[in-house]
């Protein structure tokens, strides 16, 4: 299944829950909706019911009627009695009984919470579907002309590192073109035949930086001791294949620029186009296997 697939399905799994939540508290929230009235409002009633005879008299009396009551019992003074015009009852506006505060503050919640879901799914989209700019790592990689990318082979000891598209440069010997012709694919080939290899920092077995050993000119990483000759083939150690590669292209003004999103594979173990073998001291145990 590809990348995009599976991203767009943990897109649509983030919308269904986003879905079932807004439902979930949307309902909660109606529970108390349209004609849920405050116990305030349910006392001003009931004693207008009582006042103007429409309630049971034997309807039992509420806290602050029997707190009245004791005090009126307690008190040695007569009490006044002021005549008061009954008010004609209007009912509430539906409207405003349908938006109580609590469900205000649900409904606020709930936005929010959906909102927040689908930035967070709209920023997936964009972050894991958008095509790559052209640069930096993942895009293509402008490196330089080729005759300064070569002078710098030689002034790093038969190696030249390129940070922003984290991979190496090596010489690649002419002579050795046959064979490799038979090996790798015609991607990788236009630089070969230009003399130069890029060849991915990371090593095959389990993504350690490798870098280079100035005493046997191959690469050998230092985590698990796998070793290389000078382009990228296997010589030694528990990596499954050589060096994994990047394509390049070279400009008519012989500028140099890598494709650092498109990995290529690194050859099968046993390959060894250019029959490099150590030329010094290992930096790391082993030798070839």
């Amino acid at each position: 299944m590809s990348t995009a697939a599976v991203i767009g399905i943990a897109v649509g799994v983030v919308v269904v829950l986003a879905a079932i939540a807004v439902l979930t508290l949307a309902r909660r929230s109606d529970v108390r909706g349209a004609g849920a009235l405050s116990g305030e409002t349910m006392q001003r009633d009931r004693a207008a019911r009582r006042d103007s005879g429409t309630e049971s008299p034997d309807a039992p009396a509420s806290a602050s009627e029997v707190e009245a009551a004791g005090v009126a019992a307690r008190s040695t003074e007569p009490a006044e009695v002021e005549d008061k015009e009954l008010v004609p009852w209007t009912p509430p506006d539906p409207e405003a009984l349908g938006v109580t505060r609590r469900q205000f503050f649900n409904r606020a919640n709930v936005v929010l919470m959906g909102a927040g879901l689908g930035g967070f799914a709209a920023a997936s989209f964009v972050g894991f579907l958008w095509p790559s700019g052209t640069g930096g790592f993942g895009g293509s990689v402008t490196v330089g002309k080729l005759g300064a990318i070569k002078d710098g082979i030689k002034q790093g000891g038969g190696f030249f590192y390129v940070p922003e598209a984290r991979s190496w440069i090596t010489a690649y010997p002419p002579e050795s073109l046959p064979a490799a012709e038979t090996v790798y694919p015609e991607s990788l080939l236009t630089a070969m035949r230009a003399g130069i290899v890029v060849l991915s920092q990371k090593c095959p077995h389990l993504g350690c930086r490798v870098p280079e050993c100035a005493t046997s000119q191959w690469f050998e990483c230092q985590c698990h001791g796998s070793q290389y000759n000078r382009a990228g083939e296997k010589k030694g150690g528990p990596a499954p294949r050589g060096m994994d590669r990047f394509p390049a292209t070279i400009s008519p003004t012989d500028v140099v620029s890598i494709d650092t999103g498109t990995v290529v594979a690194g050859p099968a173990i046993g390959t060894n186009t250019t029959g490099q073998e150590a030329e010094g001291p290992h930096c790391t145990g082993g030798g070839e296997h």
